[in-house]
């Protein structure tokens, strides 16, 4: 029977998470020949070739692609039976999402981080940058991923996101008219932007619709009540992308930042599994949503 180093296959599913070994090297801490050794026991072990490396690319084989999920759960249950035989106590992690940012990877980040160290106790929040950024300032959160405010450098850049002008198909807006808007705040850094952009282009608007968080404006604007500004990766199902319809203004792209005061080395692990999962989550979706933004610009450009 074949026994699996731990270590190993830890090393495994870090490249097949990063897509590459210069990054996997990073997050575990160690050098890229000492993965490269460790990935080439492990595939000796199972007698087949689970990542395959180019110059240009790092992707999974077939079989690399049918072991990954094995092999988390394996990662899994042995954190589990480690922490299971470890007399400290649970720790808490708080975590701070905004609401423009936190879509469907939530869930996989949650995952990620509970197999990661199951006696982490993760306590999220989700809300506006603005107030994540202050509540992090005040110390009332350990880490907030949010989008970047103002001129303000610190924090650890995650990807870049794309805002588009989302509303139902049937919605109207008649020139000359005030843009029917649906803002969570009035403190909103998205619509700030939103209406700074308006005013820049002439447009007049109104705030049709304030609700408490993003999810009452997303059932507004998907029930015809209004337009409003959306990542193109959490636009409201239903809606349609309407700024070349109505003549509206494009939207500056937007940095996704993780900001964080833990600097002990469990917690640091704990931080590149998250910055991890988020980006393998994170590239596929923002790739396409930079190609629809890219193609309703040209149109408006022709």
């Amino acid at each position: 029977m074949t026994t699996l180093d731990v270590d190993a296959v830890k090393t495994f599913v870090t490249i097949a998470e990063l897509k590459s070994f210069t990054r996997a090297a990073e997050a575990l801490g160690t050098t890229q020949g000492a993965i490269s050794v460790k990935l080439k026991r492990l595939e000796r072990q199972v007698g087949h070739r689970l990542i395959e490396r180019t110059p240009r690319l790092v992707r999974l084989s077939a079989l690399g692609a049918e072991f990954l999920a094995p092999a988390r759960e394996l990662l899994a249950a042995h954190d589990r039976a480690v922490a299971g035989l470890s007399p400290a106590r649970r720790r808490r992690f708080s975590l701070g999402i905004a609401t423009h940012v936190g879509g469907a990877e939530v869930p996989t980040l949650l995952a990620r981080l509970h197999a990661h160290d199951p006696a982490l106790t993760i306590e999220v929040r989700l809300d506006d940058s603005r107030d994540l950024l202050d509540a992090f300032d005040r110390g009332q959160i350990d880490a907030a991923i949010i989008r970047r405010e103002d001129d303000r450098r610190d924090g650890e850049m995650l990807a870049t996101d794309h805002y588009g002008w989302f509303a139902t198909p049937d919605f109207v807006h008649r020139t000359g008219e005030p843009l029917r808007l649906a803002a969570s705040s009035p403190s909103c850094g998205v619509l700030n932007i939103a209406t700074r952009a308006l005013a820049a282009a002439g447009i007049p608007w109104t705030e049709t619709f304030l609700g408490c968080g993003s999810f009452a404006v997303a059932d507004a604007v998907a029930a015809g009540l209004a337009t409003s500004v959306f990542s193109c990766r959490l636009a409201p199902a239903g809606t349609i992308e309407v700024s070349r319809r109505f003549g509206l203004p494009a939207l500056p792209p937007s940095e996704i930042v993780l900001l964080s005061a833990l600097s002990d080395a469990r917690s640091r692990v704990v931080l590149k599994t998250l910055v991890g999962a988020f980006r393998e989550h994170h590239r596929l979706p923002a790739d396409r949503a930079a190609e629809e933004i890219r193609a309703i610009t040209e149109a408006a450009g022709s």
